[in-house]
């Protein structure tokens, strides 16, 4: 599809966009500052975030104007992911993961037992515009936060007049071929075991296609960044998740809470299709799942 293809590292990951038409320098430099504006705001790993507020003490305040409709999307989304999951996923889990090492400095040293999240309701009140804690709380957003944004790309690319475009930031996608006849994107699915081979493929025509496995960030003994926000403990029975969803934010949540929930329950709340493959090597996959598993 590509007519350009950029390539940058960014939020510790590395992005490709691929667009049908040439992309602009202006439209390169608004990209960059939409990144840098959402990480300036959302990054637990910089003192300078509008969210250290929450991790220094007790806090009720709105978030600002150019980051409201991030924190009504994200928040909302991590609220029905909480509820859904009965507290495996969610925001208030910053601590949990500096407990065991996953902290700002990336020390991977654990700094004790493992503690679970707080209850979202015993520590925290979310009306839609201001979010008020009773405690300090190290926000980490890293269940939905990467697909948010990569979801603001994809609107940025769209008012600078891209309609056909791929935006892939390390695994979690959105692809979109506007009014443009072009076949479907084909996406392999990466063995968490083996990142040499695929247990199968996704056919993307428009929308998202988000992932997650353990062995992303791992570290020490069994450690690992999915963590059940119920324990503070890392999952030990789900291997890698893979969900298609209209956009990526919701996708890259829901590709967390398979660690924790089954699909049938999910469904309840959400739109989308799975595919999960557990730690004994067995996958399952919705009926609906737009690709194919290899026997």
């Amino acid at each position: 599809m590509s007519e350009t293809t950029l390539r940058f590292e960014a939020i510790g990951t590395g992005w490709e966009l691929d667009t049908a038409l040439p992309l602009e320098p202006e439209t390169v430099e608004a990209v960059a500052a939409c990144i840098d504006r959402f990480d300036r705001t959302w990054s637990r790993f910089r003192d300078d975030a509008f969210i250290a507020r929450f991790a220094a003490g007790p806090a009720s305040t709105a978030f600002p104007d150019d980051a409201r409709e991030d924190a009504i999307a994200l928040l909302d989304t991590y609220r029905r992911l909480h509820d859904a999951t009965a507290g495996a996923v969610t925001p208030f889990i910053g601590t949990s993961l500096e407990r065991l090492g996953y902290d700002a400095s990336y020390s991977l040293v654990p700094q004790g037992p493992a503690v679970a999240a707080p209850h979202w309701d015993d520590v925290a009140r979310w009306d839609g515009e201001v979010l008020e804690t009773s405690l300090p709380l190290v926000i980490d957003i890293g269940a939905a936060g990467k697909g948010r944004l990569v979801d603001l790309v994809a609107d940025l690319l769209r008012s600078h007049g891209h309609e056909s475009f791929t935006v892939d930031a390390s695994g979690d996608l959105r692809h979109e071929h506007g009014s443009r006849a072009a076949d479907p994107l084909r996406i392999a699915l990466e063995h968490p075991y083996d990142p040499r081979k695929a247990i199968g493929v996704a056919t993307i025509d428009d929308g998202a296609l988000c992932a997650s496995a353990t062995n992303r960030r791992a570290w020490g003994d069994g450690l690992h960044h999915v963590i059940d926000g119920r324990t503070g403990e890392p999952t030990r029975t789900v291997a890698a998740t893979w969900v298609t969803a209209p956009d990526a934010m919701v996708a890259d949540g829901l590709a967390t809470a398979l660690f924790f929930t089954d699909h049938e329950t999910l469904a309840e709340a959400f739109a989308f299709e799975s595919v999960r493959m557990f730690t004994t090597g067995l996958t399952d996959r919705s009926v609906g799942f737009p690709g194919e598993l290899f026997t």
